[in-house]
């Protein structure tokens, strides 16, 4: 288990220009907690115009509550996304964010997180009373607040959830793996127990999985310099470079190489 948060910007399009723009960052959570959430991710913001984020996301959900100047707090659970996130921040304001481990959300849950896939709904639908304001005062301050919030919630321990996990977080780290059946025999299970493992407990399929993670990997090699496409295309288990340029650009918005040269032009990266 992790003792530090990850550092990496997997999934955020243009990191550079959101550091740029807001305060961000991640703290881990309490111990008993760090099995079920990947990190809590805090945002602060005053703007003098409105700025868009886009975000590939991971297959993780996320709660989040979010306060603008002057507004109420509003908390939401949002289920892994499908598409590209894109987030319009304007004026001043606060964000405190949960995001769960793959798989980590079914303990609280405990029904399909395929339920809430593509989805956002207000926390009092899924989870326990929401008491005090998330957003409010120091950074140690809102991470206590979710931690209390998750302590309340009362996580069941799920074995299966904990496979889950640990079978996301191998396709993540180990970029070999790049097809459901190759995978499945691996570790001597059906693909189809595997498929339904996934959508039960992550809320997507183990192939949507492998190939977000590695669209990830494309999305930051783009941003590192020049890139032999044709090369990365085949290290990632594409069929070829169309086929690569095709989905980066259906998932990110934009193709590879104007994805590349917008960090590398004024004010990019």
């Amino acid at each position: 288990m992790r003792h530090e948060p990850r550092q990496d910007s997997r999934g955020i399009l243009d990191p550079g220009r959101l550091r740029r723009q807001v305060r961000f960052r991640r703290r881990l959570p309490a111990p008993a907690l760090r099995p079920y959430v990947e990190h809590y991710w805090l945002v602060d913001w005053a703007l003098t115009e409105p700025f868009d984020q886009h975000v590939v996301p991971h297959p993780a959900v996320n709660v989040v509550f979010q306060a603008q100047a002057g507004g109420p707090e509003i908390g939401q659970v949002a289920g892994v996304g499908i598409e590209l996130f894109t987030v319009t921040l304007h004026g001043t304001g606060r964000a405190s964010g949960i995001q769960f481990r793959p798989g980590g959300f079914r303990p609280f849950w405990r029904r399909p997180v395929r339920e809430l896939t593509g989805l956002r709904r207000p926390l009092a639908q899924v989870g326990p009373p929401v008491e005090g304001e998330h957003c409010a005062g120091t950074d140690d301050e809102r991470c206590r607040r979710l931690d209390d919030l998750l302590t309340a919630w009362g996580p069941v321990p799920d074995p299966v959830a904990a496979e889950a996990t640990a079978l996301v977080e191998e396709i993540r780290v180990d970029r070999s793996i790049l097809r459901v059946d190759d995978f499945a025999r691996r570790h001597a299970v059906s693909t189809r127990r595997l498929q339904r493992l996934f959508l039960d407990h992550v809320g997507v399929s183990p192939k949507w999985v492998i190939r977000r993670y590695r669209l990830q990997e494309a999305i930051e090699q783009a941003a590192v310099g020049p890139v032999d496409w044709s090369r990365v295309a085949a290290d990632l288990g594409y069929a070829d470079q169309a086929h690569l340029v095709r989905e980066f650009t259906a998932v990110a918005g934009v193709s590879p190489a104007a994805y590349a040269r917008s960090l590398a032009g004024p004010g990019g990266g």
